[in-house]
């Protein structure tokens, strides 16, 4: 693989990281928003405004990659509905991505890993 690390989103398994860890920052920026407009009494709406549509479209994007990933991996159908399930509550997508490659779930990212450290090795379900 190229120099390119987090960036390098030539395989699915690359994408679907990218995305989950995309789908959690735009989760803490729409949180953030949310936060501002609604602690303080006279609220200020642009946080949502903004982070609203961006965390929108992130969250499709990452729907699709889990999709694609599930297809291309041939994840079994609960690996599916843990990923597609990890995009509701705010930051599980990156949690679902850090048990998918100590799973064996995530292809090349999973292989990489398990060379790298004992603790990416996949542990009884």
């Amino acid at each position: 693989m190229g120099g390119m690390g987090f960036f390098d989103l030539r395989s699915t398994a690359s994408r679907f990281r990218f995305f989950a860890v995309l789908e959690a920052l735009s989760w803490i920026g729409l949180l953030t928003g949310m936060a501002f407009k609604y602690l303080p009494a006279e609220g200020n709406e642009i946080g949502v405004k903004i982070f609203g549509p961006v965390h929108g479209g992130i969250f499709v994007l990452f729907v699709i990659s889990a999709l694609l990933a599930a297809r291309e991996l041939n994840w079994p159908w609960k690996t599916t509905v843990l990923a597609l399930a990890s995009s509701i509550p705010p930051l599980f997508t990156v949690i679902f991505e850090v048990w998918a490659v100590r799973t064996g779930q995530l292809g090349e990212l999973s292989a990489n890993a398990s060379k790298g450290s004992a603790a990416a090795t996949p542990t009884a379900s």
